[in-house]
């Protein structure tokens, strides 16, 4: 289904020219107003350090003087949709609004009725392999799997998954979330199961449960959900996660410790995020005026500097509205050549088999 957006990996750096101009697309008079009666929108699963969320809220607070209720930062793509199946028909704060999710978990959540269609103004320059026709959900961003290495632990950084498994790397390597509801933990089983099944994704997650197992009975996997803290505490020396996550988590510690983020050789899973607005949002219009300021070129470029390729990048590009200094932040375009991106129904498949057979095969609770 994406392998249209694959195209996004190869586009060439010397379309790239260098601007500081950001145009926003510019929402209604009557939606900003609609959305500043209501005063406040509410949002779930946005760690600061994520994308850059916390400058993309900042800069949507700061633009239209609404209040954002941000609820468990921390939390994966099932939980997010558990929330608003809780919510149905409560108007309170724990009721979110708007979700950013796994690309599996927008065709599962519109099929359950849980969320309505809202197409912004800069619809047309999302590829359509990317978004639902009727507008229920949309690509937001893309990035790969990747190992985050501690590199004061760790001297020799694993180049492949299969390294993985050596001895060196005892008590060592950790998910970054729970792989029974977490999108980006499930990712990182399905992309070792890739790579151990040689690329065929019809074995992805079962060879990744039992590529785990290894890990487990051998003593390198470590069950803590990975991330900036534990990461510079030494508690998890190797975090596999989105390349995005990893960099956004080794700048910010500053060189405390040293890091490096390695691409895979194999088994290089990309990954789209969707967006989507709550059937029983409480702030329908802020929640539409998000969605108008995500896909914003000023939105977009927020998600890049956050290290995220944003959907709509190729637009981006050729309006020249990227910073060259922003694409010179990302790791080189030759660790992505060799990016698969699952459809969405190798994804449902690998995400059911791991989610459902991890406690059996595995037998680590991850927390």
């Amino acid at each position: 289904m994406i392998s249209n957006i694959s195209r996004l990996l190869s586009l060439s750096t010397a379309m790239i020219v260098a601007s500081t101009a950001i145009a926003a697309a510019e929402p209604s008079a009557e939606l900003i107003a609609a959305a500043k009666k209501e005063g406040t929108l509410t949002t779930i699963a946005l760690p600061h350090d994520w994308c850059g969320y916390g400058d993309v809220i900042a800069g949507f607070k700061a633009k239209y003087g609404l209040e954002v209720n941000e609820l468990n930062p921390d939390a994966g793509s099932g939980d997010e949709v558990e929330a608003i199946k809780a919510n149905k028909g409560n108007t309170g704060p724990q009721a979110p609004d708007v979700i950013d999710v796994g690309l599996s978990f927008g065709p599962s959540a519109k099929k359950d009725g849980l969320i309505q269609p809202y197409k912004v103004s800069t619809w047309d320059s999302i590829p359509d392999t990317a978004k639902d026709a009727e507008g229920f959900w949309y690509g937001d961003y893309y990035g790969v799997l990747s190992f985050l290495v501690n590199k004061d632990l760790v001297k020799e950084s694993p180049a492949d998954w299969t390294d993985l498994k050596k001895s060196d790397y005892a008590n060592t390597v950790a998910l970054a979330g729970d792989p029974r509801t977490a999108n980006q933990a499930v990712q990182g089983v399905y992309a070792a199961g890739l790579s151990a099944s040689g690329g065929d994704a019809a074995k992805a997650g079962e060879e990744g449960l039992k590529f785990f197992a290894e890990l487990n009975k051998a003593g390198n996997f470590v069950p803590v959900v990975g991330k900036a803290a534990p990461f510079a505490q030494g508690s998890t020396p190797i975090i596999v996660a989105w390349d995005y996550n990893a960099l956004s988590w080794g700048q910010s510690l500053k060189g405390n410790p040293p890091f490096e983020v390695v691409v895979p050789k194999t088994g290089v899973v990309a990954g789209v995020y969707v967006q989507a607005i709550s059937a029983f949002a409480p702030h329908p219009n802020a929640a539409k005026l998000w969605m108008e300021y995500l896909y914003s070129d000023e939105g977009q470029l927020g998600w890049l500097k956050g290290y995220c390729h944003p959907i709509r990048f190729n637009d981006l590009a050729k309006n020249n509205k990227i910073p060259k200094d922003l694409l010179d932040k990302l790791p080189p375009a030759a660790a992505y050549e060799k990016a698969v991106f699952p459809t969405l129904e190798e994804q449902a498949a690998g995400k059911e088999t791991i989610t459902k057979n991890w406690d059996s095969v595995v037998g680590a609770s991850v927390k």
